[in-house]
């Protein structure tokens, strides 16, 4: 069964189409009660933001007309698998002045793409490089 085309008009999705909220187990928005916490049938996991939930508010976003927030969200949904290290350490390459190449951007941008199917991101970081490349972004050696 195919998602359904979302709009703005669905945002909120958690008060309009709660319907189509699950989270990272499958569970749906009635399910995830504190009663469940305390029984332990709820864990962290269950609160966990999803690709699925990524793409349908890139979707919403886009609909909006608000398309970089979109570009963001479909970022987003790229690293929900990443392990949080590798978020830091890309974060950390991408500030002005801390890579210390493009060499090294692209690197990142291979290994997000091979390692966790990340495509969208590293397209991102692969632009990244050629800017600051560009612009002489990286840490200079004197």
């Amino acid at each position: 069964m195919s998602e359904p085309k979302l709009t703005a008009a669905d945002y909120p999705l958690a008060e309009k189409r709660p319907d189509l909220v699950q989270g990272q187990r499958g569970k749906s928005l009635d399910e995830i009660t504190l009663e469940g916490l305390l029984a332990g049938t709820v864990t962290l996991e269950d609160l966990k933001i999803t690709k699925r939930a990524l793409h349908q508010q890139s979707e919403i976003a886009r609909d909006a007309g608000r398309s970089t927030l979109a570009q963001n969200f479909e970022r987003a949904a790229d690293l929900v698998e990443v392990p949080q290290e590798t978020i830091m350490r890309t974060y950390e390459l991408l500030r002005p002045g801390r890579a210390e190449s493009k060499e090294q951007l692209i690197e990142l941008a291979t290994e997000l793409e091979k390692s966790y199917g990340a495509a969208t991101m590293a397209a991102f970081i692969k632009e990244a490089a050629e800017v600051y490349d560009r612009r002489g972004l990286f840490r200079r050696r004197y």
